[in-house]
């Protein structure tokens, strides 16, 4: 999880994970709307990508969550590109 509040506008964190497969990329994708939605009441504004394509994002105003197969995520390199962004959490 990037904290990105000091850098720009648009939102305070990216979270950016990666999904090993089409139906890994949608799991993460449909459980996340789906438990944030059930257990918190909170919707997404919107859902971008596909997992055929190997990239989505999930929306949530002030989160936007960036789910990646590695290929994308080696190809996109979004840690890179907001290098000077606060690390929150890193999982490996």
């Amino acid at each position: 999880m990037l904290d990105i509040s000091e850098l720009t506008v648009i939102a305070d964190y990216f979270i950016v994970v990666t999904g090993d497969s089409e139906r890994q990329i949608a799991a993460i994708s449909e459980r996340v709307v789906e438990e944030l939605r059930e257990k918190q009441r909170v919707r997404a504004l919107a859902v971008e990508g596909t997992p055929a394509s190997g990239w989505m994002l999930v929306d949530y105003g002030s989160v936007i969550l960036h789910i990646f197969s590695p290929q994308q995520r080696a190809h996109v390199r979004l840690e890179e590109l907001w290098s000077k962004a606060r690390t929150v959490v890193h999982i490996v």
